[in-house]
């Protein structure tokens, strides 16, 4: 495998971050120049990762998927960096999981041969699109979503007929909120479609859920949703080995980066008693955490005694580290307690909660954390409005943020910096939204 952006033969200041008339260089000798963010080199804002917090998250998610005996497939829609994604695939992800055909074509064509395509897709004009660009990739294995009749009986009607494709698995998804069959007659008649079809080179490889989809604001009501999809799950499960027989190897994947332990919960015990079937994680952002909805998400799970490892509850707000950050300067004090800062809508998503102030610092060094009085109140285009809460901040200062959300976050950005402890700049990654 190999990051797409690779190829390129250099980069220059048209990307964030990259100092102002620096000669070009190639991406590999990114983290080679001893940058950092504050230094008053690079330019602003920027987007960086922290190293260590990333490779600790990976390896205690790997720890915990390991523990629980399942397997993985991070989402790959979080970052869409090949780079980072191939670390997962390293570190011991049983495969990848893109979102749309768009971003199946990037991982394919960066040498990933083992996704689930976790979405549904159209009909059709889809599935011809999926044909034509599987057609190109003969030796992946792909798993795609499929919840209406006319969405299997387009893939299989392409399928039966070409030989030039890849085998192609059927993941018949249940659901709530969002996608999915939403009851066991339901997924009775999609099954009935695959079955029908099937053939050399297309069958049904499994049962797919997103249960993120069924959460609510109300936290005991988001378990109950929760709990019953998985149940469904399950029932599905049923009615599948009871057409197909046992011997057949399944897929059985749900997973985000919030509920997965009602996830391990609740279909666990099928892939224990079950050994053709395989359970498939699909958490991606966990591997990122932030400072908002998931800090939120993984403060519930801790309160629900949701994260096990070796048979103890343990603490996953402890354990999982942000890792993203905004760097920006202060552009302007035009008020006693408020700061303009260069750091916007074009920069970061407030779709979760605004980002939050961390750190501060001057001339190339660091003063310190800021006081929690420090807030955003909101945003425009390219300025962050910082009510300082009485904190000492000057016109050139550089700010540090944490961000809520890294998957609306991280599409804004075609290019991310790696830092090390002492947040200089030891690598970068490419992003490859489209």
């Amino acid at each position: 495998m190999s990051d797409l952006h690779l190829s390129l033969d250099a980069i220059d200041d048209r990307m964030r971050g990259f100092p102002p008339g620096h000669a070009a260089l190639p991406f590999a000798d990114i983290g080679r120049q001893g940058w950092k963010p504050y230094d008053g080199i690079m330019s602003l804002p920027l987007m960086s990762l922290d190293r260590t917090a990333f490779d600790g998250n990976v390896a205690l998610m790997m720890r915990y998927v390991r523990d629980h005996g399942v397997a993985i497939a991070p989402h790959a829609k979080t970052p869409m960096s090949t780079a980072l994604a191939k670390a997962l695939i390293d570190a011991g992800a049983w495969g990848t999981t893109v979102a749309d055909i768009r971003q199946a074509s990037v991982l394919l064509k960066a040498g990933f041969d083992r996704l689930i395509l976790a979405n549904e897709i159209g009909a059709a004009a889809a599935a011809r699109r999926l044909a034509a660009l599987l057609a190109g990739h003969r030796e992946a294995e792909v798993h795609v979503f499929v919840d209406s009749p006319e969405l299997a009986a387009s893939l299989l009607s392409i399928w039966q007929v070409r030989s030039d494709l890849p085998p192609l698995g059927l993941l018949l998804e249940v659901g709530a909120g969002r996608a999915g069959a939403r009851t066991i007659e339901a997924a009775r008649i999609i099954l009935d479609t695959i079955l029908a079809g099937e053939g050399t080179g297309i069958s049904l490889s499994g049962i797919g859920a997103y249960e993120g989809a069924a959460a609510t604001a109300d936290p005991e009501e988001s378990i109950r949703r929760i709990d019953e999809l998985m149940a469904l799950a399950v029932e599905t499960h049923h009615l599948v080995r009871d057409r197909i027989g046992t011997e057949r190897p399944l897929i059985l994947t749900a997973g985000g980066s919030v509920f997965f332990d009602r996830v391990i919960a609740g279909l666990r015990p099928i892939s224990a008693l079950d050994a053709a079937t395989t359970l498939v994680l699909r958490s991606g952002a966990i591997f990122f955490h932030d400072h908002g909805v998931y800090e939120r998400g993984l403060a519930a799970l801790d309160a629900r005694s949701g994260f096990e490892l070796s048979g103890e509850t343990v603490s996953a707000s402890r354990g999982f580290k942000p890792v993203l950050r905004i760097w920006a300067e202060v552009l302007s004090r035009p008020e006693p307690d408020l700061a303009i800062c260069g750091m916007g809508l074009r920069d970061v998503a407030i779709d979760q909660g605004l980002p939050r102030p961390l750190a501060l610092y001057r001339e190339g060094r660091r003063i310190g954390e800021l006081d929690a009085s420090a807030s955003i109140a909101r945003l425009n285009d390219q300025h962050a409005f910082l009510v300082t809460g009485g904190c000492d901040l000057r016109i050139g200062d550089v700010v540090e943020f944490g961000l809520s959300h890294p998957c609306t976050c991280l599409d804004r950005h075609a290019l991310v910096y790696g830092l090390d402890g002492d947040n200089t700049v030891i690598d970068a990654f490419a992003t490859s939204f489209g």
